[in-house]
């Protein structure tokens, strides 16, 4: 039938055709076509314009599965975290070697993730223990990233953490045997001009660089130092003198040797006439000259800080080497009594820090003065507050002669500080206390740090979790499916933006150690 029809349609246009020819519209001659004109030989033949572009990005698809990219402790809480329209009842762990299924479990609290307007999930895996390599999976979500599961994951990660300030380290040579890929030769080495007054040179060489442009800063050495050296004051334990750098195997912490080398350059930026403090080095770029150094003025703020935080390295680091913490703590009183002359110039909260350093080295009642003032005329202390916090600690923690109404309400204030953190983190739909809009990592790290002190002092374990959800957030369980630490997890910050390391920025590395100490401290208790 089909045949037929085919020969029939051929027969119809024959005759069609010759009807054409056989019409009065003119014989086959008269017809004219428009013909396209090929041009001569050599010369480029233009298409119609119809080669299809495709001028767009595909979109990256980011798991509904969020996990901490690095992993998890064997004998630790683990959860992960689903988001979605539609999420399943049921999830599995798959071991990423044989493909098998090694643990299924229910996907439990349902809320609602208001900013993507999705249902935010958890699913609790803390019964498997078993070391591997896994990724979780769910029907109609699909799986995650994968993550291991072993004793101490983050041990190398603390280790990279404490050797960043090395790396940043000013005026020495980063040998490749210590650096690996990030040796170099010693950077700024000559003597700097002062930018008030051209003619007088400093050497000034030392220090750490505190951004891209290998600026040198006291205020942000400072706070970075600080930060350290709490860490260390809270869990020594965690600490040793193995972390590869020039100092390492001479029987002290290396975190004590790394701010030691800080404190260094801090010494050659005091004026030795004055006892103040100048801001920092800035390296410029001058096309005639090539790099220039310049020593930017006497700052107040600088002053008050350099007293407080080399008052407090004297007092934990005397059993090492005490001459050297004696020059360290003169230096800190001559800076303290400078800026002591220009109140007008720093914060109350500036000199309260510094004099609760120097009161803790010293004993002096003229220190503990200030120190009770201040809190007398502050009852309720603002621990966001960076000076306060440091202060308050210090003062809690010193061996001399303390007021102990005044140490109790600060306790109380520390202790409800801790409590609103862990609160706001438990109600929170990624389990952390995180408000974007407030400073993101920034504001995060720093109230953590004050949850850090609190858990050292009460050893709560929803505060250890805690914490350890916020080291999870760090490592890609969060919204963007991103590790924000150096070398980790299958999609790190450096593949969408560099600004978003918080390793590069010393100040946020240095509260990072804070909280990892912690969680160091616990899990190898539990080891």
């Amino acid at each position: 039938m089909i045949e037929m029809r085919k020969r029939f349609c051929k027969i119809v246009n024959i005759i069609v055709f010759c009807v054409f020819l056989l019409s009065g519209c003119g014989t086959v001659s008269e017809l004219s076509f428009d013909t396209l004109q090929v041009g001569s030989e050599g010369e480029e033949i233009t298409t119609l314009g119809l080669s299809p572009e495709f001028d767009y990005e595909v979109p990256q698809s980011l798991p509904s599965i969020l996990v901490n990219q690095v992993g998890y402790a064997c004998r630790s809480d683990k959860t992960a975290v689903f988001h979605g329209e539609e999420l399943p009842d049921t999830f599995s762990v798959v071991d990423v070697e044989s493909r098998q299924v090694v643990y299924n479990g229910q996907i439990e609290q349902r809320e609602s993730f208001a900013e993507a307007g999705q249902q935010i999930c958890y699913g609790d895996f803390t019964a498997l223990e078993t070391a591997g390599t896994y990724y979780i999976q769910a029907a109609k979500i699909g799986q995650s990233y994968t993550f291991e599961i072993r004793d101490n994951p983050y041990r190398e990660l603390y280790h990279t953490a404490l050797k960043k300030y090395y790396y940043n380290r000013c005026g020495l040579t980063l040998s490749s045997e210590l650096a690996g890929e990030a040796a170099r030769n010693a950077c700024h080495a000559r003597e700097a001009q002062l930018k008030e007054e051209a003619s007088v040179s400093l050497e000034v060489s030392g220090g750490w660089h505190v951004d891209e442009m290998s600026n040198r800063d006291v205020l942000k050495g400072c706070r970075t130092a600080d930060y350290l050296l709490l860490a260390y004051e809270l869990y020594p334990d965690v600490f040793d003198d193995q972390e590869g750098i020039p100092e390492s195997g001479n029987e002290i912490p290396d975190v004590l040797d790394e701010v030691r080398y800080e404190i260094d350059w801090l010494l050659k930026m005091q004026d030795a006439t004055s006892g103040a403090v100048y801001a920092g080095v800035n390296s410029v770029d001058n096309k005639a000259s090539g790099y220039l150094l310049y020593v930017d003025g006497i700052n107040m703020n600088a002053t008050i800080q350099f007293a407080a935080t080399l008052a407090k390295f004297s007092y934990l680091y005397q059993n090492f080497d005490r001459a050297f913490a004696t020059q360290c703590l003169q230096a800190a009183d001559r800076a303290y009594r400078y800026a002591g002359k220009y109140l007008n110039d720093i914060t109350q909260e500036e000199y309260f820090h510094a004099a609760a350093e120097l009161y803790r080295a010293t004993g002096t009642y003229g220190y503990h003065s200030v120190v009770k003032n201040y809190l007398l005329e502050n009852p309720i202390a603002d621990m966001k507050n960076d000076y306060v916090f440091l202060g308050c600690v210090t003062y809690m923690s010193t061996k001399q002669k303390v007021d102990v109404n005044l140490c109790g309400d600060v306790m109380k204030i520390l202790m409800q500080e801790g409590k609103r953190i862990a609160e706001a983190s438990r109600s929170a739909g990624l389990l952390v206390n995180l408000d974007e809009k407030q400073g993101g990592n920034t504001e995060m790290l720093r109230d953590i740090a004050r949850l850090t002190v609190v858990d050292h002092i009460i050893t709560n374990h929803e505060y250890a979790m805690v914490l350890q959800n916020h080291l999870h957030y760090m490592l890609g369980r969060n919204k963007e499916s991103v590790s924000y630490l150096d070398g980790t997890g299958s999609r790190n910050y450096k593949e969408i933006d560099n600004s978003l390391g918080i390793m590069n920025q010393i100040d946020l590395n240095a509260e990072l150690v804070l909280m990892m100490s912690a969680i160091m401290e616990e899990l190898d208790e539990a080891e």
